[in-house]
């Protein structure tokens, strides 16, 4: 198993070495969100630009500072949700936080089937190699504020294609 873990520190190396999808888009039309975890100072700016008319995430590009965990998250749910039909972005969130809740739902308890529901049929392919970010319970906030930038964004977005 080292030989894993092995690769999934390096996946998450490269993504924050070199992360995916740095930069602005313009605003309009493209959406800013930001979010930031007062706990260790990561900081996530989210540039979204969702097509209305196909439902599609059009393009996406991030900025902030942070921790490897946080900015390498940040990379990869970029590079996950570019392109990508809106629905399939929210299931990916979804299992995305149902993987990074593993851990806090056996300290509770919960079932393990209430977490593969989030999980059936959605491949998070690079994205598992957060999942060691579960033995550090003070770090999944680190692994999650990307995708929770995300779902504030999409939420946005859908609200003001709506008006």
């Amino acid at each position: 198993m080292a030989g894993l873990e092995d690769l999934y520190r390096e996946i998450i190396l490269d993504h924050y070495r070199a992360p995916r999808n740095r930069g602005e888009l313009e605003v309009p039309p493209a959406h800013r969100v930001e979010g930031f975890n007062p706990l260790c100072g990561d900081e996530v700016v989210l540039y979204l630009d969702v097509d209305s008319g196909t439902g599609t995430v059009r393009d996406i590009k991030i900025a902030g500072q942070g921790c490897s965990i946080s900015q390498a998250s940040t990379s990869m749910m970029s590079a996950a949700v570019k392109g990508t039909p809106v629905d399939e972005a929210r299931a990916l969130i979804r299992a995305f936080k149902a993987l990074m809740s593993i851990h806090e739902s056996k300290l509770e308890g919960a079932e393990e089937t209430d977490l593969s529901a989030d999980l059936e049929g959605v491949r998070l392919g690079d994205l598992e190699a957060l999942q060691g970010v579960v033995k550090f319970p003070v770090r999944i906030k680190c692994a999650t504020l990307a995708w929770n930038v995300l779902q504030q964004g999409l939420d946005e977005s859908a609200a003001g294609a709506d008006a």
